[in-house]
């Protein structure tokens, strides 16, 4: 394969990656199922952390700009992809356009991990231990179980 190849295949499998990583971070702000059934009851991560009122009033004022910032950058990241897909799927495909997409996705991807890195790391300041540990452990049960809308499609 030649290296365009394999810097498009470098670029999806990190937009997999991260597209799981911000699919948990934006569900942060909606009630998220529980990992042990298909159809769990909802859990409200401010309840199941069990924040105390002042550690609500700043979460309350952490998400809004964290959910926003994030649902504009999944905007921007979907037009790419879209974008991509045609340009590979055209009738005569052009790789540098392939290349200027995914480069684009990739900045995208970048900026979308740092906010995602800087929330977690505000979020982190105030929880105590553990509620910190209640937090890890579930994002990372949500890591474990999360599929892309790629790897679905193409199981079925």
């Amino acid at each position: 394969m030649n290296r365009t190849v394999w810097k498009w295949l470098l670029a999806v499998s990190l937009s997999l990656n991260l597209g799981m990583i911000g699919a948990v971070l934006v569900k942060q702000a909606r009630p998220l199922p529980d990992a042990g059934t298909a159809q769990a009851p909802h859990v409200n991560l401010p309840d199941y952390l069990q924040l105390t009122g002042e550690q609500r009033r700043r979460w309350g004022q952490l998400e809004p700009a964290f959910v926003q910032d994030i649902a504009a950058n999944w905007r921007d990241i979907r037009k790419h992809r879209e974008m991509l897909v045609r340009h590979i799927f055209s009738a005569t495909p052009e790789l540098a356009a392939i290349d200027v997409e995914q480069a684009r996705i990739a900045a995208l991807q970048d900026a979308q991990q740092r906010r995602v890195i800087t929330q977690l790391l505000a979020e982190r300041d105030l929880l105590d231990e553990g509620q910190r540990e209640k937090l890890m452990a579930l994002l990372l049960s949500r890591y474990a179980q999360e599929a892309t809308e790629e790897e679905r499609l193409h199981r079925d």
